[in-house]
């Protein structure tokens, strides 16, 4: 008895495993997929099937994730396996389509029928044109649909956007944009179709050396700054998408030359006056590699006034804007404008104290540097500002907070610079009250 018993346990595990998955019905019941219509990686109905050389059928999306994985082989038998290897099934999915019709009433929906993937062919077709296009200046009607349809593909899976990486569409699209550009500024144009170029070259970042390098020329960052202040919604987003592509890169700022202010005013523009948290964190992440390049342009964007707008927004930031814009506030600090302007604010030293060991690493690195930055005296005025902010470091707990550092361990020049800071708070613990502050609850409520 107690050997059937065993058998009879077994069998139902088995029985358990090979068991279709059941999908959720809308009345709460549960229909089972048959095993056969399930994409052996994901167990979830196939939407779009396709076969290897090796007979076993997968859904698309799930295949496709494995082998960009850097794992070419088959999952079922481990022979190799590519991209290019994989044949839509046309009959199983059919056979899908009718399961799903006849199960409607049990809340099954019809999967939709798959476009057909872009072949580098058809891709490298589109982009002759784009590139003839743009070389016509009356035939800015024409190029724009041939740009809107390369975007359309390129959005329409990610197998279509790797199809047009592969064949170099990022750097037509941006010779494109400076073909555009330059005719658009010589007749004083529209930027409507510069904003289609646009659209459909953010699809495609990020990009290569070259593309960035062309998106770094005078006549193509002219234009990206006008979309950037006068464009759509989504034309400044892009923008500045493009913006931080061409610049945060080497050498960038040698590119740029004159056009430098140009670009820091809109970028200076869309962090002050956020249109989205995207283009607000592309416009900070540029903004640090223009301001770290250069001290007279960190000088150039404090001045704008962004050092009271940064120093405001960390308050209630979360990581990642506060990381970006420790960074921009720490590059604009090396310089002189950006200094005066940080020493002159009340939350300077409270906030930049409050993001240690509260946000990450990085972030408290950034912090121990910008505090470096605002405690290093000068003379004259510029002495007396550092020694006030850094009473107020001590009034706010960055003595105990930068101990803490060196036991817990940082990178050498973070270190440097907190052994510098402990320094110099040392000598003025006479003129400031040590707290034990952790949270500062009511740092938002200094003026």
């Amino acid at each position: 008895m107690a050997l059937l018993a065993r058998r009879a346990r077994k069998a139902a595990m088995a029985k358990a495993e090979v068991a279709p998955a059941p999908l959720q019905q809308r009345s709460g019941a549960e229909l089972a997929i048959p095993a056969h219509f399930r994409c052996p990686i994901s167990l979830d109905l196939m939407r779009d099937p396709v076969t290897a050389p090796t007979g076993i059928t997968y859904d698309r999306e799930g295949i496709e994730a494995w082998l960009d994985t850097g794992r070419a082989v088959c999952p079922v038998t481990h022979a190799p396996l590519r991209h290019e290897d994989l044949v839509p099934n046309h009959a199983i999915r059919r056979v899908i389509q009718d399961w799903c019709v006849a199960n409607r009433s049990r809340g099954v929906e019809r999967i939709p029928t798959p476009k057909i993937p872009v072949t580098p062919v058809q891709a490298s077709e589109l982009l002759f044109e784009v590139a003839e296009s743009a070389r016509d200046a009356a035939a800015g009607g024409r190029c724009a649909g041939v740009v809107a349809r390369v975007r359309a593909l390129a959005r329409d899976s990610e197998r279509n956007r790797r199809c047009f990486v592969s064949v170099g569409t990022g750097r037509v699209l941006a010779a494109a944009f400076e073909s555009l550009a330059a005719a658009a500024a010589a007749a004083a144009g529209a930027t409507g179709v510069l904003e289609d170029v646009l659209a459909a070259l953010v699809c495609m970042m990020p990009l290569d050396e070259e593309a960035a390098r062309v998106l770094a020329s005078s006549s193509s960052m002219g234009s990206l700054v006008a979309i950037a202040k006068h464009g759509s919604l989504a034309g400044r987003l892009n923008a500045v998408l493009a913006i931080k592509e061409a610049v945060s890169r080497d050498g960038a700022f040698v590119d740029l030359g004159a056009k430098v202010d140009e670009v820091v005013d809109a970028l200076v523009r869309i962090i002050k006056a956020p249109i989205c948290p995207q283009a607000t964190k592309a416009a900070m992440v540029a903004t640090y590699h223009l301001a770290s390049s250069d001290e007279r342009v960190a000088g150039r964007v404090a001045s704008a006034g962004l050092v009271p707008v940064l120093i405001e927004a960390l308050v209630d930031a979360d990581k990642s804007v506060s990381e970006k814009a420790l960074a921009v506030l720490d590059a604009m600090l090396a310089s002189e404008e950006g200094r005066a302007s940080g020493r002159g604010h009340a939350l300077a030293m409270p906030v930049l104290v409050k993001k240690m060991f509260r946000v990450s690493d990085v972030a408290t690195e950034l912090a121990v540097s910008a505090m470096w930055r605002l405690g290093c005296k000068g003379s004259g005025e510029e002495e007396a500002a550092a020694t006030a902010c850094l009473v107020e470091a001590l009034r706010v707990g960055a003595f105990q907070k930068l101990l803490l550092l060196l036991q817990v361990g940082c990178r050498d020049t973070t270190k440097e610079k907190a052994t510098e800071l402990l320094k110099m708070l040392n000598k003025h613990k006479g003129l400031g009250e040590c707290v034990d502050a952790v949270d500062f609850r009511g740092l938002n409520r200094l003026t």
